[in-house]
């Protein structure tokens, strides 16, 4: 299947023939779907902490940072802001010189003065065309005001990436981008010995762009939160990138006959989650950020599960030492079970069937795993994925966190698991990824291989399949000991389209 040159494509990219084989072979077969043993809900799955319970998470993680425990933020932010403007780029393109009442361009345009960037379109508006947006929009240049926006002759919010945008305009004048956000965050919520530690993953063709502003706004963020930042950031490996396929299943080719790669998704970045080393560090995506003001809520939750965190690795240190030098009896042993049953949600036959020490050793193994707490936001009837208990490949089952594509919709029941869902994952969670005795867990170890999906794309006007690789908090994350803990959905206000910069979670 593969030639000389191609072979040698494959080694510059990192990636083994025997790699590029299952890919390729993945386009044949498909993924298959999840076996499902329930939607998780309060009480089955999902844990919704009592105010006592949530005062002695606190107190927790209080008592780690104090003790100087390692933490890390990890934030994706190679994304594009392309789709955010989805609407503005088909205004602009499209042939109506004035946008429909009602529509995403008419509102944003109607709150002009709202938009956290208004300052800088101002001045965008002036170099370009000699007037404020207000000013063209007298006029009827409804396009021009549009255009500055994304355009690369504008501000050219439509090419950078998400984190870089400003988002929040505060009652000074001053404005923040995420990025920005996210360090203020972290100097509220994750900050060890006075030290803030956070890591984001970028595009190549942003980078630049990253490390600039970075190091633009960090004296400022330093002196207001009196910390000192240890930023640093990387780009998805070229390893994890995937071959693309003809429509036959054959290796996608060039007009030049060479393989054509592509990022395999944001799964990709378990590599880079893997490379950090922290004992526990903090995913949250990019986008989902709040004004000072509004941060209450994200404060507290976040060193909730934080603590919620540290309390259960409490447990797992001391029941993996009490099994691994066979300090246990019979009572032992259930007090393990019932704290995989009740707290990590993991239910065997094995349990109840396995003799005594091969009982230890399979606990122990289930124990030795990198642990997560994810917050679980309420689901106001959005269908889709979220969490659920599936069933592993040992018989055992556990809590997943599901994307749609990965749940067979041909079958009746989990259709109304899916459709009965009273939770949606956030991605707000907090990791435990160094083992109890402080040595760094390889985490690709614990990826789901046979999750993933497969896409249709396009190059140069020809169809094209895509491999996407298991997502970061699904597949990749399958083997991991789970917790789903309810928090509130003032803890969840990503930005998906420019619009919703005008919702009052995003109004300093």
């Amino acid at each position: 299947m593969f030639n000389t040159e191609d072979l040698n494509q494959l080694k510059a990219h990192g990636i083994t023939p025997e790699a590029a084989e299952a890919q390729m072979k993945r386009f044949r077969t498909g993924f298959p779907f999840l076996k499902l043993a329930g939607s998780a809900t309060v009480g089955h799955g999902i844990t919704k902490l009592t105010e006592a319970e949530e005062k002695a998470a606190l107190e927790r993680w209080q008592q780690y940072l104090a003790d100087g425990g390692e933490v890390a933020k990890f934030v994706p932010a190679s994304g594009a802001a392309s789709r955010m403007f989805k609407a503005l780029f088909a205004f602009v393109n499209g042939d109506e010189e004035q946008a429909p009442a009602g529509s995403p361009v008419a509102t944003l345009l109607n709150n002009l003065d709202r938009l956290p960037f208004l300052a800088e379109l101002n001045a965008t508006t002036e170099r370009l065309h000699g007037a404020e947006a207000a000013a063209l929009l007298a006029q009827g240049r409804q396009k021009d005001v549009i255009a500055a926006i994304i355009s690369a002759e504008g501000m050219n919010y439509g090419g950078l990436p998400k984190a870089l945008l400003t988002f929040h305009r505060y009652a000074d004048g001053s404005t923040r981008t995420p990025l920005e956000e996210q360090m203020a965050e972290g100097a509220q919520t994750a900050v060890s010995h006075g030290k803030v530690n956070l890591h984001f993953t970028v595009s190549a063709d942003h980078r630049k762009l990253f490390e600039k502003k970075i190091v633009e706004v960090l004296p400022a963020m330093q002196h207001r939160y009196d910390v000192e930042y240890n930023i640093s950031v990387s780009e998805q490996k070229p390893s994890t990138d995937t071959i693309a396929a003809a429509l036959d299943n054959t290796p996608f080719r060039d007009d030049k006959g060479r393989l054509v790669f592509r990022p395999g998704g944001h799964g990709a970045l378990i590599e880079n989650l893997s490379d950090m080393d922290s004992a526990v560090v903090f995913i949250k995506n990019i986008d989902n950020v709040v004004p000072e003001s509004l941060r209450e809520a994200t404060i507290r939750y976040k060193q909730v599960i934080a603590g919620t965190l540290i309390l259960a690795h409490d447990k797992i240190e001391k029941y993996l030492t009490a099994l691994r030098e066979g300090l246990y009896s019979p009572e032992t042993l259930k007090e393990i079970v019932a704290f995989m049953r009740t707290t990590l949600s993991t239910d065997s036959p094995l349990f109840d069937s396995l003799p005594e020490a091969e009982l230890a050793d399979y606990l122990a193994a289930k124990l030795n795993r990198p642990v997560r707490v994810c917050g679980m936001v309420r689901n106001d009837g959005e269908p889709g994925g979220g969490p659920f208990l599936a069933a592993n490949i040992d018989g055992s089952v556990s809590p997943q966190i599901l994307e749609s594509t990965q749940i067979d919709t041909s079958n009746k029941e989990y259709v109304d698991m899916m459709n009965h869902a009273t939770h949606f994952n956030p991605v707000d969670l907090v990791c435990y990824i160094k083992d109890v005795n402080g040595g760094k867990f390889r985490l690709p170890d614990y990826v789901d291989a046979h999750t993933g999906f497969i896409s249709s794309k396009s190059q140069n006007g020809r169809d094209l399949k895509a491999l996407e690789l298991p997502g970061l908090w699904n597949g990749a994350m399958s083997d991991w000991s789970t917790i789903f803990v309810e928090v509130p959905s003032a803890t969840f206000n990503p930005v998906k389209t420019v619009n919703d910069l005008l919702r009052p979670a995003h109004q300093a």
